[in-house]
């Protein structure tokens, strides 16, 4: 974003250039708002002040899941539904938050587990036959990244989402 190289970057942080790209490159498919349901586009809004907040120049699982928690939507409700308290994993995640040395950029990066998390919720949207993401798709993709913030903490709270991701049955 600043004309640096990504070899540049990795010698500043003393990694090679492929480990910078894989850390902080930005996902690789674009998901527009129009992609997502207007709960889970609320959500995006507290995961970026949570990223900017914190100083951090990426958005990792646990951004994410911050958001998800953040107010109430399809993701808080799955929570409760599987007998998990919304505002522990909020609390839990915020304990975990980091605070980062450099000014969030307008466009930040997302870790590689928050984008095969978001990968996952498109699948599991498409499978539901939705025209979008919603919350708790996204919950379900971090729950099943397996790794991660969001995924040791869900895991901590008691969260599996193999008991209550069951396909859609047809009417």
């Amino acid at each position: 974003m600043h004309g640096n190289s990504w070899t540049d970057i990795g010698t500043a942080l003393g990694v090679t250039r492929q480990a910078v790209q894989q850390r902080f490159h930005a996902p690789h498919k674009r998901y527009s708002p129009e992609m997502m349901t207007d709960e889970l586009r609320q959500a995006m809004t507290h995961v970026k002040q949570a990223a900017v907040h914190h100083r951090n120049n990426y958005i990792g699982t646990e951004h994410l899941l911050w958001g998800l928690t953040a107010e109430d939507n399809s993701a808080t409700r799955l929570l409760q539904a599987a007998e998990v308290s919304p505002e522990t994993v909020h609390r839990s995640v915020g304990t975990r938050l980091s605070m980062g040395a450099s000014q969030a950029a307008e466009r930040i990066a997302w870790t590689p587990y928050s984008r095969k998390a978001i990968d996952i919720a498109e699948a599991r949207s498409e499978r539901n036959d939705s025209g979008r993401i919603d919350c708790d798709d996204l919950l379900i993709g971090l729950a099943q990244v397996g790794r991660g913030v969001a995924a040791d903490v869900l895991a901590e709270a008691g969260f599996d989402p193999a008991t209550l991701d069951t396909p859609t049955a047809d009417a």
